[in-house]
């Protein structure tokens, strides 16, 4: 049960903010939405900002989907795990890689089911999540990985977002849809 209930359809439906979330989301309204729906102003703002993390930025699709999968099994977030398996799946990524994630610190040093810049994402976004800080080598393997500024800057920004997007679905115990 969410902590707090959700937002039910028929009270949301008219409004024009659901018709935006809807329409990122291909028509659907997720419980999350449910549960940002008590505050129009921050559902607008999630909506808006995650639909720029996932669609407009240059980071690829499967190392993308790689770290948020990776923050979900990190902070427990099992919604946010269900909700991107099937965007990883999508974008090349593995049913066996992504069962390997459960067993987080053995999947980031296993270079048959990830590549160097897999591994140096799953490093980056252990170190973010767990200790916020990063290691200088982690940082440089990263570095040496996506070469791009424009891409390392991204993929921080993509971490830091779905910690926040799992600590929110964790703390207010938000259900698979």
């Amino acid at each position: 049960m969410p902590r707090i209930p959700y937002v039910v359809d028929s009270a949301a439906d008219a409004s024009a903010l659901v018709a935006e979330i809807r329409a990122r989301r291909g028509g659907k309204l997720l419980n999350l939405d449910r549960m940002l729906l008590h505050s129009p102003a921050l559902a607008q703002a999630w909506n808006a900002y995650l639909g720029a993390i996932r669609g407009n930025l240059s980071v690829a699709p499967k190392l993308r989907e790689l770290a948020i999968l990776s923050v979900a099994v990190l902070n427990g977030a099992d919604y946010e795990f269900a909700q991107h398996l099937p965007l990883f799946l999508r974008a090349g990524g593995t049913a066996e890689a992504a069962k390997a994630l459960r067993s987080f610190d053995a999947a980031c040093d296993d270079p048959v089911l990830f590549s160097a810049a897999e591994r140096a994402t799953m490093k980056l976004t252990a170190e973010m999540t767990r200790q916020v800080a990063l290691n200088d080598s982690t940082f440089e393997s990263v570095r040496r990985e996506l070469l791009d500024d424009q891409h390392v800057v991204e993929l921080v920004a993509i971490i830091a977002t779905y910690n926040m997007v799992s600590r929110f679905l964790v703390a207010l115990a938000v259900e698979g849809d």
